[in-house]
């Protein structure tokens, strides 16, 4: 194998990445196989070549203290039956690139490949995906495996399915939660109408000048952000015994993909521009979905933001991320007629776009006040907002 040709892939409750070879040489010995849980700098295969072998050691990042890393998938060859490829000419990729293959209904004999002898890289088979989009064409079903199973839903009904290394840590991780910390949880609502307004007359031009879309995400990123500025209790961790108030504001955007949840991270989010927070969100949301961030990008979060109403739900009730102290979940936007009060007393009925907020906080570290002020720090930046977008 060459230089950076993938080696194996990692998956963990934060990430799946692919690893590439460190050296050239030939793939001598897998000491770790398949599916196995390994620590970190285990060492997982040799790779031999002139003189002596290469160690590699794995490299999974531990999501949070405990951790036992992550699950390996080594490459193996497979023969596939030829399509665009020469008759019997072996189709060379990773398990990372055969899962986005599958998930989006692609054949691999009819993407060429730029990797050492032919191999099939990630960015193949993304940039066949942005100029074909997905289901361009047909793929023999493929037989369900207990740690890539992707089944679709016909395929569900009255099956028992093994979980996939992700999704079994992710079940690990959220028990353990809701056993540490006892949750409490605060919803507020919000008039949107000024942000849903000025987000429709500037989408156009914000586009054009920063080339992301103009979403609600990063006014909800700002406001949350602000609060936690001016209420630090609320970007905290416990440490044994000990509380710990960061000195920055990581900010995790929880991102659901098909197999699972993951929740790449905004570092140093308090220092950023509105237009760079847009960016920055936009990016890793992205390169989530597409399985190319690194496991550093989707650890370290000091407060979560997850957006439960995306399809529709009025809030939602979310686990924190350990060892975070407080998460917020978005829950769906919608016209609703409110009483408005105007400068006289004089009521009257309005539309107005509305939308709920729970803050789900550890009861350990945020009293209910703490929480009260944190959220009407929130809910007036985003009703009064005055921060320049451009």
């Amino acid at each position: 194998m060459q230089k950076d040709e993938p080696l194996f892939e990692i998956s963990t409750d934060k990430v799946d990445a692919e690893i590439p070879s460190p050296v050239a040489g030939v793939l001598t010995e897998i000491k770790v196989g398949e599916g196995a849980t390994v620590e970190i700098n285990t060492v997982v295969a040799v790779i031999g070549g002139q003189g002596s072998g290469f160690r590699v050691q794995g490299s999974v990042q531990k999501p949070d203290e405990g951790s036992t890393g992550g699950g390996l998938a080594m490459p193996q060859p497979e023969n596939i039956a030829p399509s665009a490829r020469a008759a019997g000419e072996r189709l060379r990729s990773s398990p990372l690139v055969k899962r986005i293959a599958k998930e989006n209904q692609l054949d691999l004999n009819q993407i060429p490949g730029t990797g050492s002898e032919g191999r099939i890289t990630k960015e193949d088979v993304l940039r066949w995906l942005s100029q074909h989009g997905p289901g361009s064409a047909k793929v023999p079903a493929p037989s369900v495996s207990a740690q890539q199973a992707q089944p679709s839903a016909a395929a569900l009904m009255g099956q028992s399915v093994p979980m996939s290394k992700m999704r079994a840590i992710i079940a690990q991780r959220m028990v353990e939660s809701v056993r540490t910390t006892p949750h409490v949880y605060s919803v507020y609502k919000v008039d949107m109408t000024r942000i849903a307004r000025l987000r429709e007359r500037e989408r156009v031009p914000f586009e054009q000048k920063h080339g992301v879309k103009l979403t609600l995400m990063p006014f909800i990123a700002a406001a949350a952000i602000d609060a936690l500025k001016k209420y630090p209790i609320v970007n905290a961790s416990v440490e044994g015994n000990t509380i710990h108030y960061h000195d920055h504001v990581h900010l995790g955007i929880a991102v659901a993909l098909e197999w699972g949840l993951i929740v790449p991270v905004v570092t140093e989010a308090e220092g950023r521009s509105f237009a760079q927070l847009a960016q920055s969100i936009a990016d890793l949301a992205e390169r989530a979905r597409a399985k190319r961030l690194k496991p550093e990008e989707a650890s370290g979060s000091t407060f979560t933001l997850t957006n439960s109403g995306v399809f529709g739900g009025e809030f939602g009730t979310p686990i924190l991320n350990q060892p975070e102290s407080a998460i917020l979940a978005i829950g769906g936007l919608k016209k609703e007629p409110v009483v408005m009060t105007d400068a006289q007393g004089n009521d009257s009925i309005a539309i107005r776009w509305m939308q709920n907020f729970c803050l789900g906080f550890d009861h350990r570290t945020i009293d209910g006040a703490d929480s009260g002020k944190f959220m009407s720090e929130f809910k007036k930046a985003l009703e009064n907002w005055e921060r320049p977008i451009h």
